[in-house]
């Protein structure tokens, strides 16, 4: 079974994130997931935030630059981060998870 973590490697190695992968890792966020994994998503919101990973986009639009649309893709941008820190405080304080993508 595919992993939140894999799914984030792969979107480094390419600099990607497919809609494919976006709706596979709700899958799985809806599902039973491990410190790492949700360590693994909230770097990658953060990289999709910052640029350093791009996210295919549900509804394309003739026009990027419009500004409408960009205010949007930040404000759902804002909002994953929000549910990906509140995920955060509601798991349990555990010493021995060690956080780690790589490994």
């Amino acid at each position: 079974m595919v992993e939140i973590k894999q799914i984030v490697q792969q979107a480094f190695r390419t600099g990607y994130l497919s809609i494919a992968e976006q709706n596979q890792i709700q899958v799985l966020l809806r599902q039973d997931y491990d410190s790492e994994d949700l360590d693994a998503f909230i770097i990658l919101q953060r990289a999709i935030a910052s640029g350093e990973v791009q996210k295919e986009l549900k509804h394309r639009q003739a026009n990027h630059s419009n500004h409408k649309s960009n205010i949007k893709l930040a404000y759902r941008i804002a909002a994953e981060l929000a549910y990906a820190a509140a995920q955060t405080l509601k798991m349990p304080k555990n010493t021995q998870d060690q956080p780690s993508l790589g490994s």
